[in-house]
């Protein structure tokens, strides 16, 4: 498990930007039961979590004309209760982090995986959920 001292700021990057943290499995499966879009961001300690994952989805949130109901996440190496169970709802996507999943009352309709992330700038990423936005927010 990570260290708090290197995680925390780095949760912060989200959480301070309306993000809700999910630390437990019983908060996974409480928020994605819900109706309306819900967007689970596994954040990473990795260099493209930092330089593209993290503010590809801060850009796409405050610029879309569409946003998700719900913004979260949850930190790989560190909330791992909470990972597992996000996983578990990602099935049949293997293991990812950082990965970005958009939930539509309960049901997966997207989902960026770790190797869409890498090596792409952030306005890329931000401009590809923005276009998921559009399809499944309200």
């Amino acid at each position: 498990m990570y260290p708090a001292e290197i995680v925390l700021p780095m949760k912060g990057e989200l959480t301070e930007n309306g993000f809700d943290d999910m630390v437990t499995a019983k908060q996974v499966d409480e928020t994605l039961a819900q109706k309306g879009t819900t967007l689970v961001v596994i954040n990473s300690v990795c260099g493209c979590a930092a330089g593209a994952c993290r503010p590809g989805v801060l850009m796409a949130v405050n610029n879309a004309g569409k946003r998700p109901d719900r913004l979260t996440t949850a930190f790989a190496g560190f909330d791992v209760e909470a990972v597992n169970q996000v996983r578990a709802h990602l099935l049949p996507y293997p293991p990812s982090s950082p990965a970005i999943a958009l939930f539509k009352d309960g049901q997966l309709v997207s989902m960026v995986e770790r190797h869409q992330i890498e090596g792409r700038p952030a306005q890329v990423i931000a401009q590809h959920l923005i276009s998921v936005f559009d399809e499944f927010c309200n």
